[in-house]
Parts: structure tokens; sequence; C-alpha cells
């Protein structure tokens, strides 16, 4: 086929699917279900167009000369159509319904098989594996289908994400079973079920892995891309199609598994990695390229049906009804008994019945079914009678599904009321117009003074106001109970944190990894907010402020190594996001009394405000703990944080000058550059100096003073630094040994048995009494801030007081200086007057009673 007529003929196409959208809307059809018609009518009157004009003959030509096979579809729109898809999936919805779509996703796929194979092969001629593979076709949910249908019905986001999620993941299921029975009958063997479970385990989570390795790279790369966004959109694309090919042909694993990770790591990671105007425009981009893929695959496989169906029979025909019946049955058996057992189980959220209603519905098939099925008919291998039935069967399914589902999916979610707002959804809806309303007439009044308009304009205007006031139900507000109003106004300021942290990442205040970390965190506060209202917003306060996973790593690796480089980094990490969570935290209670304040009144608000002011304090407090210990580069943290927000409001500023046309284009690039020189130096904040060598700390032990370098070279040989973060207890036994610490920097408390407690800073010691006397004591030690430590293993103890006198009379004088604080308050608890006399402290550990050794206080 000449190339000019090929991109002629693509070029009608796109032309002619550019008319679908607006038609679709008036003719209220599902925009698939259009083109399924419209690409069936092409595919009729391409091979009889004799009588048409010369340019819509050539054009009619151009189609009937295309090449349409299988690889077409799964190579060229496939792997668009799941990262398009993917890429707009938020990945924390589809991880808090992970459960219920893996099950639909795999689970349903094998029932499916086995449901349709035994069913067709019991009132058939056609064998087992012929009837298996049927039903592997028909068992794949098309995520074009699905995702166009309920995009453009309006189905709410939970019950998109449980029927989106499973589409894109169950053509793995299909296409890996597809694989192993098309394997059995070539080679004439029997199904091995361990052989398919072998072969799709390897193919879903080999996938998994190749997508995420995938994914990770590219957004790795974004960083070297970074302000070429031409150059970061064709990346993208070209992931979309790289991770497809290398998983199918060089990793033998699912494709469409590596492509759809892919597309979610890229979804996720990629709004903090690429420059935000940058990734505004790739979602802007890969909603056009899905728009194409989606609107090609379906004409192109609606016109294959007339070919398709030509040798179709009677007995087909009700073999298509015993299919469409058999897998309604099979989705039935998931939808209405798995899904609420797992719920049961408890591991899942339940899903309500008219979710379940619609996700029966739900699972509409299409153009994968279709290329899997024209795979088989590519099959030479294949009996021309398998081809055929397999052909026949499977597009009369897909149409059915198609126009019997997807017809009915808009009314059944009109009828069951999941296009519709919720009672609380609808009360703001009102209360928000009420109050905009209000503050437009009084801005259009002064306008029209302003301006002198007439009255009689301005009566006019007024009248169209009192109408859309008068229609506006204003008591449904009160019937709603604080309770609800407050969970409201908490998921208001949920999404406005979201926002913010958001906004701060594109005005570049906050560097990537830190943006990446803030809004993780604001999404899991947002979600205890959606769920729990006040309460999960409590209770996810301590979530909020608990230390990163990361954290706790690089404290474990500086014990194990005792190299602080990884703590530094993880602590630092931490202190800019403190001081980013109590930014946004001001501004959420001046957003909240500003502007939710007029819709949920000023009682409610002074809760909401409360509960914000309780986080706040938290912050601040955990703030001042690092602020206190780390002074010089909490003073860096604010440097930098100033000198990016001035850095911001200067860009801004010319480019609204350039707007205005105060400015022309070269100046404002040379202004930008200036920008950016003048504020480089204060961004680069220093680093964090944590002094963790034993060195250093021994510095600042005043317990250390007055001994000799030798002594101190040899203390500093043994002695182990560690961090203990606020509220972290210390253990006083490491493994099966007793160990003791000096407070290099902050503070510990004791929790003492007699119920006291007891405080020890800089320069004290505590744990020594066990090792002087051989003896546990029960006591619990917490730090109260980023306290600096050196501990001291027993054995080193034991060799350290053998060897160096002048530390074991130091030690020697706090032991007895402790011993007698037992004794006062053993006669004290006992009674008693008189007791065994003090032991002197040797280095050999003297004998004592339990008593004594249960009692110690510091």
């Amino acid at each position: 086929m000449k190339i000019g007529l090929l991109v002629f003929g693509l070029a009608g196409l796109l032309a002619l699917i550019s008319f679908m959208p607006p038609l679709a809307g008036r003719l209220r059809l599902p925009y698939s279900v259009l083109l399924a018609i419209v690409g069936f009518v092409l595919g009729v009157i391409i091979h009889v167009h004799g009588w048409a004009p010369g340019v819509v003959a050539d054009f009619l030509d151009s189609l009937q000369h295309f090449e349409i096979s299988s690889e077409t579809f799964l190579y060229v729109f496939l792997p668009v159509l799941l990262f398009e898809t993917a890429l707009a999936m938020n990945i924390r919805r589809l991880m808090d319904d992970l459960s219920p779509i893996l099950v639909m996703a795999i689970v349903a796929v094998v029932v499916c098989t086995v449901v349709v194979g035994f069913s067709i092969s019991a009132i058939s001629q056609y064998g087992l594996i012929v009837c298996l593979m049927l039903g592997a076709i028909v068992a794949t949910t098309d995520p074009v289908a699905v995702v166009g249908i309920f995009r453009e019905v309006g189905a709410p986001r939970r019950l998109t994400t449980l029927v989106e999620g499973e589409s894109l993941f169950n053509d793995a299921a299909s296409i890996a079973l597809y694989s192993v029975l098309l394997s059995v009958m070539f080679t004439g063997g029997e199904v091995s079920m361990t052989q398919v479970a072998r072969s799709f385990v390897l193919s879903f989570v080999g996938g998994g892995l190749a997508g995420f390795a995938m994914g990770r790279l590219a957004t790795t790369l974004f960083g070297w891309l970074r302000g070429w966004p031409a150059a970061e959109v064709t990346l993208t694309v070209a992931l979309a199609y790289l991770t497809f090919f290398i998983a199918e042909h060089y990793l033998g694993v699912s494709g469409v598994v590596a492509t759809v990770i892919a597309g979610l790591v890229v979804g996720s990671n990629g709004r903090t990695r690429m420059s935000p105007t940058t990734f505004e425009q790739l979602e802007g981009a890969w909603a056009q390229f899905g728009f194409w893929a989606n609107s090609l695959i379906f004409l192109f496989a609606a016109m294959l049906i007339p070919r398709m169906m030509a040798e179709i029979t009677w007995m087909q025909v009700f073999l298509i009804l015993v299919v469409f019946v058999a897998t309604l049955f099979a989705r039935a058996v998931m939808v209405y008994g798995l899904l609420p057992l797992l719920g049961r189980l408890r591991l899942s959220t339940q899903v309500s019945p008219a979710y379940r209603a619609v996700m029966l519905l739900g699972g509409l098939r299409g153009a994968v079914s279709l290329a899997l099925a024209l795979a088989v008919t590519e099959q030479p291998a294949v009996p021309h009678e398998a081809r055929q039935f397999i052909a026949v069967v499977t597009t009369g399914f897909v149409l059915m599904t198609l126009f019997i589902n997807g017809l009915t999916l808009r009314p059944l979610i009109a009828r069951l009321g999941l296009d519709q707002l919720s009672v609380i959804d609808r009360t703001l809806r009102d209360q928000a117009q009420i109050v905009e309303l209000e503050a437009l007439r009084e801005r259009i009044d002064e306008i029209g003074r302003n301006e002198h308009i007439g009255q009689e304009v301005l009566d006019r205007l007024s009248a169209v106001f009192d109408a859309s006031q008068a229609g506006i139900d204003t008591a449904q507000v009160h019937q709603l109970t604080q309770e609800q109003k407050v969970a409201v106004g908490m998921g208001i300021l949920a999404g406005r944190e979201e926002e913010m942290f958001f906004e701060t990442l594109k005005a570049q205040v906050v560097d990537w990894r830190t943006a990446e970390s803030l809004l993780a965190r604001a999404e899991r506060l947002g979600d205890a907010v959606r769920t729990g209202g006040l309460a999960g917003f409590e209770s996810a306060l301590e979530g909020d402020l608990r230390y990163a996973t990361t954290l706790r790593v690089a404290l474990q690796l500086h014990h194990i190594t005792g190299r602080p480089f990884w703590l530094a980094q993880a602590l630092a990490q931490r202190f800019t996001n403190l001081m980013s969570k109590w930014a946004v935290a001001h501004r959420l209670i001046r957003f909240a009394r500003d502007d939710v304040q007029p819709l949920l009144g000023p009682d409610v608000t002074k809760i909401i405000i409360d509960a914000h002011r309780r986080r706040l304090a938290l912050l601040e407090g955990a703030l001042q703990a690092m602020t206190l210990q780390y002074p010089g580069y909490a003073q860096h943290l604010q440097e930098a944080y100033l000198a990016r927000m001035a850095r911001s409001m200067e860009r801004l500023r010319y480019r609204d000058m350039l707007a205005q046309n105060l400015i022309s284009g070269e100046t404002y690039s040379d202004l930008v550059k200036q920008v950016e020189t003048r504020w480089a130096p204060l961004e680069q904040h220093g680093a964090l100096d944590i002094a963790l060598t034993a060195e250093a700390l021994v510095e600042k032990v005043s317990f250390f003073e007055g001994l000799d370098d030798a002594t101190r070279a040899a203390i500093c040989k043994v002695l182990k630094p560690r961090l203990a973060f606020p509220g972290q207890d210390v253990p006083t036994r490491v493994g099966r040994s007793r160990a003791m610490y000096f407070v290099a920097s902050g503070a510990v408390v004791l929790d003492l048995p007699d119920n006291t407690t007891a405080e020890l800073g800089s320069g004290q010691i505590f744990g020594e009494m066990a090792l002087a006397m051989d003896h546990d004591f029960q006591a619990r030690v917490r730090s109260l801030g980023y306290s600096r430590l050196l501990m001291l293993h027993e054995r080193d103890f034991k060799k350290l007081v053998a060897s160096l006198p002048a530390l074991r009379d130091k030690i020697d004088a706090i032991v007895r200086q402790r011993m007698r604080a037992v004794e006062v308050w053993r006669q004290f608890e006992s009674g008693e007057r008189q007791h065994e006399p003090l032991p002197t402290f040797t280095t050999e550990p003297p004998a004592t009673d339990d008593a004594a050794g249960t009692t110690a206080k510091a």
C-alpha cells in the first residue's frame, strides 16, 4: 500500500472521530458503542463503494487495504491505552482496593474460562481445549470499553477504580491462559494446571517487577531531562512501548502488567520528578494519545466484524447466547459470592450492593478479545473449523456486551443514584452557591455603579440573583449534624493541604524528594479524614509525625557501619518535612477562617481550627526538638526556604510583566537567569553535622575531663556512638549482654520502680549500676530529645576498669553515691534501719542480693 494512501486513510479516520464525542453526547450513546457502530458500517461499505465519488472512494479504498492484524492491536494500540489509563489512576486508591481488584482480575478469569469452556464443550462438537481457549479470550474485560463508558456516565470514583483496575490487570491472566492453551493445542498434550499456574505467576509477577524497574528508571532520567518538556513527554511514549516489548520478547513476562505498573510509577512519581508545568503537559498529551488510540482501535476492530461474522450459522448464534449467559453467571459468582466473602474476612472493605450490581454489567469486552480471536485465525496450525468458531462467537459476544451491557450501564447507574451527589455534597454545593451568589451580587453592583450602568439593567441582574437564590433549599444545611459538617470541613482542608504541597513543588520551594514524602503523608492524612472525620484526623496525627522508615533504616545502618552519612541525610529530610508541614498548617488555619467559615459557620470552623492548632503544636514540638539540637542547620533551612520563596515570587512577577507586555521575551529570559544566579547561594543549605564519632562525642562528656590522652584514646576505641530519637527507648541490654551509656548531648529520663523519674543530661551516665553489681535494674530509659549517646558493652567495661584506674575511680564514686540513694529508698520502703554495709566497687563486681539489684535508683 502506498504511503500517501495510508496517511490519507488515517487522516480521514482522525477527522471522522473528531466528530464522534459530540455526536455520542447528542444521541446519548456511550462513545465506544457509537464507534463500534461506525466501524461496523465502514467495514460493510468498504467492500461496496463503487457508487462513491472520487475522494470518498479513495478514502474507502485506503481503508480496505489496511492490513489490520492482531499484532497491530497488541503492539501499536494496547501499550498506549494501558499506559494512559494507568497514568491517570491514583495509585493510593488502587492499593486501597487491591484485594478485590486482583480477585476480579485473576480468579474471575479462571472461573470464566472454566465455566465457558465446559458449558460450550458439553453442548457442541468442539473439543475442550478449543472451548477453554474461547473462555480465556472472552474472560478479559477490555480497558478501552470499560474506562470509556465509566468516564462518560460519571461513575463514582471507587467504583471506577474497581472496574478500571480489574480491566487493566486481567488482560495478563487471560493472555497467559490463552498462550498456554494455544501451546497445548499445537502439541496435542493435556492441560496441566501446574503448568498454567506456573506460567501465570511467572508472567504476572515478572511483568510487575519489570514494569516497576522500567518506571523507576524513567523517573530517574526525568532529572536529566528537567527543563525540556518535549523530551520528557517523548520519554514516556518510548517507555510505554519499550516496557511492553522488552517484557514480552526479552524477559518472557507479561507486557500488559509491565506497562500498567510502569504507568502507575510514572503517574505517582512523575509529578514530583518532573517540573510541574511539564507534568501538566504530560497529562494533556497522554489524554490526546489515549483518545486517538481508543477511537482507532475500536474503529479498526469494528471494521473486522463483517469479515469475521461472514460464515455465522444459527448454531453459532445459539452458542453466542450460551457464552453470554455463562460469562454473566461466572461474573455473578465472583461479584455476589467472593467479593462479600473478602469483606467478611476483612481482606478488603465492603463493596456495596449497588456497586456490585454495576460491576456485574461492567465487564464489557472489546478490542482485546477481538485481537486474541484474530490471532487464532492467523494460526494455520489451528483447524479451520476451530478458527471460524472462535472468531464468530467472540465477535458476536463482544457485540452483545457492548450493546446490552454498554447501553444499560447508564440507566442502571442513574436508577441506583450513583451518578448523583450525596446529601452532604449537595448541601455543601447549595451553601457554596448561596455564599458565592451573594458575593457576586455585591461585586456586580459595585461594577455597575463605577461604570455608570443604568439602574434598570442592574435590576434585571438582581432579579436573576433572586431567582437563583430562591431555587436553593437553604434549610438543607441545617439538617446536617455538627459531626457531619466537621467531617466535610476536615475533608476540604485535607484536599487543600495536598494542593498546597503541590503548589510548593510548583514554586520549587522544596525539591522532589521532599515533595514526594509530603504528598504521600498528606494523602494518608486525607484518607484518614475522609473515612473517619475528626476522629480519623486525630488518630492519624501520630502517624503523620512518626519517623519515616528510611530514617529508621538509616539509624540501623549507622549502628552497623558507624557511618553517619545516611542518618544525616534522613534527619535533614525530616527537618525539611517538619518545616514545610508547619508552614502549611499555618496557612490551613487561615484558609479555614477565611474560606470554610462562610460555608459551615463559626462553630464548626472553630472545632476544625482547634484540631489543626493541636496539630500545629505537635509540629512545633517536633521541630523545636530538632532546632535545639541543630540550631545552625535550622538557620540554614530557614534561609533556603525564604530564598526559594523569594526566587519564586520574583520569577512570577517577571512572568506577569511579560504577559502584560511590559518587558520583551529576551528581557524576561535574561531576568530569569539573574534570578537563578542571585538566589542560588542561599538555596544551598549546609550539611547536617550530627557529630556521631566517638572522638567528637567524648569531647562533649564532662565525665572524661582530666583523663590523659592515652586513656581517652583507649576509651574511644570501645565506645559506640548512638543517636536516640525523642521518646525512643534506650536499651540497657544489647543481645545477651548489658550496656551502659554516657550522655554526650541531649537528655534521657529514667522511669524508676518506685513510680518516680530521674532526668539525666549531658555528661551523666546510666546503666553503670547493672554492670558494677552484675544485676539487672528495673528502670526504663527514654530519650527526651535527639540525644547523642556513647554506649559501652559489658565486656569492654570490665576490661577498661581493670586497666584504667582513673576511669575506675570515677565510676566507683558515682556507684557509691547512687548506692546511698538506693539505701535510703530501701529504708523508707521497708522501715528497716540496719542493712549490710555498702559494697566497695572493684574490678570484680561484688555479689549482691536480689533486693538491692531490683531497687537501684539513679
